[in-house]
């Protein structure tokens, strides 16, 4: 089709691309579960639809920003390691998402911008931010409100952070096997459905466009195996941010890293200005094992493995 009709293979690659997963089941969510931790629901209006959330305690305020067809309740984790250090973390669905109003494109649908407006609205609410954690493609929404809208924030966690939409362009045109005609017209499609031009939606370049006093802090937490949204990305990110950290996990992948303790409690800290423990890995490979080590047993690796 993207050979005879290019516009219809791109409107029907549009439909594809821009469709939210089916809700998980409620088996899925992390225990304890949101109304377990009393938390306190709000909604704020986005364009005439409501976005629902939950806030939790007080103090400096945390917002917790969850990725593509995930929900708040992945980010719950977080919430605890958040609340011991006596700050208000406040988490809410996205357009379409969890408990909210569907997006202005309709139930099951939705974009990072639309998710970055959401949280554009609920910080309104709540008022400047102390930290974001965001997570997967609620990194390219955090970013978008930290630039373009009127959020400020003193610190950023990312975890588990896409390249952005460029690659995932290149990837989608490489699973449907569009042409080039098809492919063109499906990137001005999503031009005029956010507003952005595609190479405009790269967390480096956009990362690079923020002045000096408005780039906060900046934490990426990424796993060496996630095949989601791969590792080596998130390395040339905190390469390009003024005293930006990594850490790196191996074998958590692109969800549990939510739920692991240690993860947590890195990210407390770091929301807390307090040092964070050095990365696994710092490049974009594990690190060989040294020269002459000795394991437990009493062996001697003789070279890298």
């Amino acid at each position: 089709m993207s050979r005879v009709l290019p516009a219809v293979a791109a409107r029907a690659a549009e439909a594809l691309w821009f469709r939210l997963p089916a809700a998980p089941s409620a088996g899925d969510a992390p225990e304890p579960t949101v109304r377990e931790l009393l938390g306190a629901p709000f909604e704020v209006d986005l364009r005439g639809r409501m976005v629902r959330g939950w806030s939790w305690g007080s103090g400096p305020v945390v917002y917790l920003v969850h990725g593509w067809g995930g929900s708040l309740e992945q980010m719950v984790p977080l919430v605890a390691p958040l609340l011991d250090r006596g700050l208000q973390v406040v988490a809410f669905d996205g357009p379409s998402h969890g408990r909210s109003d569907a997006g202005i494109h309709g139930p099951r649908s939705s974009d990072a911008v639309e998710l970055g407006r959401a949280l554009d609205a609920v910080a309104a609410r709540f008022g400047p931010a102390r930290a974001v954690v965001a997570h997967s493609m609620g990194a390219l929404a955090a970013l978008l409100a930290i630039r373009d809208g009127w959020l400020a924030s003193e610190r950023l966690v990312l975890l588990a952070p896409p390249s952005g939409i460029p690659d995932l362009l290149d990837r989608i045109r490489r699973e449907l096997g569009l042409g080039p005609h098809a492919t063109r017209r499906l990137a001005e499609r999503a031009r005029r459905r956010t507003g952005y031009a595609v190479d405009d939606l790269d967390l480096e370049r956009i990362a690079g466009s923020l002045g000096r006093h408005e780039r906060p802090e900046l934490l990426v937490v990424h796993d060496l195996l996630d095949r989601e949204a791969p590792h080596g990305p998130s390395t040339r990110l905190v390469g390009s941010w003024p005293g930006a950290e990594l850490l790196s996990t191996s074998g958590l992948g692109h969800r549990r890293i939510l739920a692991d303790a240690a993860v947590g409690g890195a990210v407390s800290r770091f929301v807390d200005r307090l040092p964070v423990e050095p990365s696994l890995h710092g490049d974009d490979r594990p690190a060989p094992f040294p020269r002459g080590l000795t394991t437990a047993a009493g062996d001697t690796v003789s070279g890298a493995a």
